[in-house]
């Protein structure tokens, strides 16, 4: 398993959602045997795009029998480009293969987040979203460098028994952090993992797939990479559509406290206004609280049963291992709509539904994060400009994770930043922006400040969504009319009134009727 270092915090948490047509089964026994021997007879072995050849690959999907079918070649690009000579990176590539006999000229090209996620691995849970493209589009997915099957920054285990195996101290922080950079720089100089060299990358292979225009999509720290890639390469970008979106303004990490709070205030402000929720719970908001400062003064070990295996799990419960999962929680619907249930089980000394439902986040998370490329690029891109943050402090999440990013960027070597990358994004091409109303990392005030720069611009708020909505509601739809027409302002898109926060769960039945 990959294995992030430990204050390796993420900024996208996705929800699985498997795509059907890009999916296929791993067949057992002669029929299926016979089956596949017919189709690899039928299929065209190679593939040329521009100077590339790509064959038939298969993808596989974490934790699923399933595999994405593509095609992928082999690319490497310079670790360090003022140094071409010197080590090379091999980058993970694959192309989804349009059903169009002649597709179009303009290629989809999925960011994924993070940052660290990898995009093949991410794929599935935004399939929804892409499937009638494909119709008409190749879709381009691109492990970013340090993530996924592009040489991964991925660290291993902590050493078992670690006593102070979730300290927050300094000490303990550049200690591991230092045990991280000592494992990947015995093959990789991770000054050179950065979003810059990202942009560098996916134009390096958009020129080798015969330059097509990109219809870029960018997912939460993906939307950073979009942006520069835009300002970098303009005359490269078809369409631009932006989904949890981070401005070039944005130190990652200064805002996550105060964005987080407002985003439960929103949240928990619906379970007070709902009669049976509030008959129920009270208010959450201060249950929250009043636990934190409980743990803050008491930490210690509690047991709870894996939800997928239901051994017993050992952990121990802080008033920050609180905050990191109620962060988790806040960012989909879904498990927003079962906080107040499982903050009122925890306050009565039933951690189960809390931290069980956080294991299969982080859980599935894990498998696709690749934690020293968060570090690459935050402390080459931001951590000079955290500043201490005293302010947050008695906020739940607190002023820690600024507080961790500035340690363990004291430690971990860093690149170089552009002097134009914190310029806003100003550009004419056409972009469809997205914003969940409730998102606690990337909230709509963001996309408000990014289409400032966009006049053929489009910025969507969808009512009672978290943090990445491009598959939520008709959103799908709609992103493909923006693809097809290249016109954001043209859409339609009374579709999304119908969206709705989920009801917020009163037992673990569900809602009230």
């Amino acid at each position: 398993m990959k294995c992030a270092p430990r204050i390796a915090i993420v900024i996208v948490i996705l929800a699985s959602a498997f795509g059907a047509r890009q999916v296929i089964h791993r067949n057992d026994g002669k029929q299926g045997a016979a089956v596949q021997e017919a189709h690899a007879a039928a299929a065209p072995r190679t593939w040329k795009l521009g100077s590339l050849e790509l064959t038939p690959c298969e993808l596989p999907q974490p934790h699923s029998g399933l595999s994405t079918a593509g095609w992928c070649a082999p690319f490497e690009v310079p670790e360090d480009r003022e140094h071409p000579e010197g080590r090379k990176v091999p980058l993970r590539l694959a192309v989804l293969r349009s059903s169009a006999q002649v597709p179009a000229d303009d290629m989809v090209v999925f960011i994924a987040g993070g940052p660290g996620q990898s995009a093949v691995e991410s794929y599935p849970t935004i399939a929804p979203a892409m499937q009638s493209l494909l119709a008409h589009r190749n879709i381009l997915l691109l492990d970013q460098r340090g993530t996924g099957e592009s040489h991964p920054l991925s660290c291993r285990d902590e050493p078992a028994g670690s006593e102070d195996a979730h300290s927050l101290q300094d000490n303990a922080i550049r200690r591991d952090t230092k045990r991280c950079l000592d494992q990947l720089s015995k093959d990789a100089d991770v000054r050179f993992y950065t979003t810059t060299d990202a942009v560098a990358d996916l134009e390096a292979v958009r020129v080798a797939l015969g330059s097509p225009k990109l219809d870029v999509l960018g997912v939460s720290y993906g939307t950073r990479v979009a942006q520069q890639y835009a300002m970098h390469h303009p005359a490269s970008v078809r369409t631009r559509a932006l989904d949890g979106i981070a401005p070039n303004s944005l130190v990652l990490g200064e805002e996550f406290a105060v964005n987080l709070d407002a985003a439960l205030k929103a949240q928990f402000a619906r379970c007070d206004a709902d009669h049976a929720c509030h008959e129920r719970f009270g208010d959450p908001y201060q249950t929250l609280y009043q636990l934190r400062d409980a743990l803050r003064a008491n930490p210690h070990n509690v047991s709870f049963r894996d939800p997928q295996n239901y051994s017993s799990v050992q952990r121990v419960l802080s008033d920050f291992a609180l905050a990191t999962v109620v962060r988790m929680f806040a960012y989909s619907p879904e498990t927003a709509a079962l906080l107040p249930l499982s903050l009122d089980a925890a306050a009565h000394g039933d951690v189960g539904p809390l931290l069980g439902q956080a294991k299969l986040l982080t859980g599935d998370l894990g498998d696709t994060m690749d934690g020293g490329m968060q570090y690459s690029v935050i402390c080459s891109e931001d951590a000079d400009e955290l500043q201490p943050r005293p302010q947050d402090r008695e906020l739940i999440l607190g002023d820690t994770m600024v507080e961790a990013f500035r340690t363990a960027c004291s430690v971990w070597p860093y690149g170089k930043r552009p002097a134009d990358f914190r310029q806003p994004l100003k550009s004419d091409v056409p972009a469809l922006l997205m914003s969940g109303e409730f998102d606690p990392v990337t909230p709509p005030r963001y996309g408000d400040e990014v289409l400032k720069g966009l006049p053929n611009g489009r910025h969507f708020v969808l009512k009672g969504q978290g943090h990445n909505v491009v598959m939520r509601g008709c959103m799908p739809r709609l992103y493909a009319d923006f693809v097809d027409k290249a016109d954001a302002k043209a859409l339609n898109a009374s579709c999304l009134d119908r969206l709705s926060p989920l009801p917020v769960f009163v037992g673990f039945n569900g809602a009230t009727p």
